[in-house]
């Protein structure tokens, strides 16, 4: 708190105008984000209609996730804060939902379920580290602060990408699992370009927090494989800018999808939807009609699904069933398209958990009716077909009496003897 105060202090007197609300309280320090998200109180409950499979499958394999599951509370308390209009705010000037503190709940809750550590990720130590960022801007640029607004986003940019070395990880580790986790890219530098975004708008937050920010700043969110996010006044702004503001909901949605590309099991045919992969891992794809890949990629097809089999959940570069789950179940919360129930639904086939498989797919049918009638072209049609070959397996499979399921889900999920 004393740094606080005094970084405000060194700020030169000609910002008395961005200053005004402080200097009326001369005998306390101004408010922070350290004091405002500081608490460790626990979230209120949060109840859901869904239920998931992957940490109950942990449990009976053993597998303790308590900080999984108290991370996905977390998670769940943040994002009921997302209302229809808090869904379509820009990240930066999102006030109700912690964005922060949510893409490190979605960190704690892998780093439990990949590391089966006793001790949970540390979520305040690392909004510690987010503030000090702030404070550090304000420290070393006080000048800018009482500057134009395109001086002062400039020297955010600087600061950001040149005194602290943030950059956008490479095409080839754009996936790899430190570029897509906040509390990796504060701790490595390098990340993604939504993770970039992010840190980016929580400096803005903190700014306006603490009124040195008057004017109204949008982020442009890049498009491309190489750019950076950049800050520029909403005012000047031109019309083909407002395509790149970043909105809560998206930016949650790509901090998932992600997740969820990179830990796919199904790594092969890049050319194909996630949801394609597995299903032809899982022979519901007729491959005369959409398998044109080389051999090497039919190898890799079904060397994936014999690593299932065998009861191997993760291997460098094949994915990691855990992750993936997680990823589409919070996905699933977020309740933004019906394809994540169906992608959700053929990963519990490949588990084993053929009636979880079944009541998801039935759920993805209902919500998404609109979705597969408006199915026009060949990939949507491929998926829907795919659907189907799926949907009656699993009714074959419901015949069975006791739901009969292959002896191997059990290692599939707790089998820690792969490295990560």
């Amino acid at each position: 708190m004393a740094a606080i105060a005094a970084i405000l202090s060194s700020i030169p007197s000609s910002s008395s105008s961005k200053l005004s609300k402080y200097q009326s309280y001369p005998s306390a320090p101004p408010p922070c984000r350290v004091v405002c998200r500081g608490g460790s109180q626990p979230p209120p409950p949060v109840t859901t209609d869904f239920q998931f499979a992957l940490h109950d499958a942990l449990d009976s394999s053993g597998i303790n996730t308590t900080h999984a599951r108290e991370a996905r509370q977390n998670f769940m308390s943040q994002i009921k804060r997302l209302s229809s209009i808090e869904r379509e705010i820009s990240i930066s000037i999102n006030r109700r939902v912690d964005l922060a503190k949510t893409a490190l709940y979605i960190a704690a809750e892998d780093d439990s379920l990949i590391s089966h550590s006793s001790v949970a990720l540390p979520v305040d130590a690392f909004i510690e580290r987010l503030d000090d960022l702030s404070m550090g801007f304000c420290t070393n640029n006080s000048s800018a602060l009482n500057s134009s607004p395109e001086m002062l986003l400039d020297s955010l940019e600087k600061f950001l990408f040149v005194k602290k070395g943030f950059r956008r990880s490479t095409m080839k580790s754009r996936l790899e699992p430190r570029s897509l986790y906040l509390h990796s890219v504060l701790t490595h530098r390098s990340g993604s370009a939504v993770m970039l975004a992010l840190i980016y708008s929580e400096i803005l937050k903190m700014l306006r927090l603490w009124s040195l920010l008057d004017f109204d700043c949008e982020i442009f969110f890049p498009h491309d494989n190489h750019g950076l996010p950049r800050g520029y006044h909403k005012q000047k702004s031109k019309e083909s800018d407002h395509q790149h503001i970043l909105t809560s909901l998206t930016l949650l949605e790509k901090i998932l999808r992600n997740l969820k590309e990179a830990f796919w099991p199904f790594q092969h045919d890049h050319t194909k939807s996630l949801f394609l992969r597995a299903a032809h891992a899982a022979d519901c794809v007729d491959i005369s009609k959409t398998f044109e890949g080389s051999g090497a990629q039919l190898a890799s097809a079904k060397a994936a699904q014999h690593r299932l089999d065998r009861g191997v959940w993760t291997s460098v570069h094949f994915g990691d069933m855990r992750r993936a789950l997680s990823a589409c179940e919070r996905l699933i919360l977020l309740e933004s398209d019906p394809k994540e129930l169906r992608d959700y639904s053929v990963l519990l086939y490949h588990c084993g958990f053929y009636e979880q498989s079944l009541q998801y797919l039935k759920l993805y049918q209902e919500k998404g009716s609109s979705l597969q009638k408006q199915a026009s072209n060949k990939l949507s049609s491929l998926e829907e077909d795919a659907v189907e070959k799926l949907m009656i397996r699993l009714n074959l499979i419901s015949m069975e009496e006791g739901w009969s399921k292959p002896s191997h889900v059990r290692n599939f999920l707790g089998n820690n003897s792969e490295p990560w």
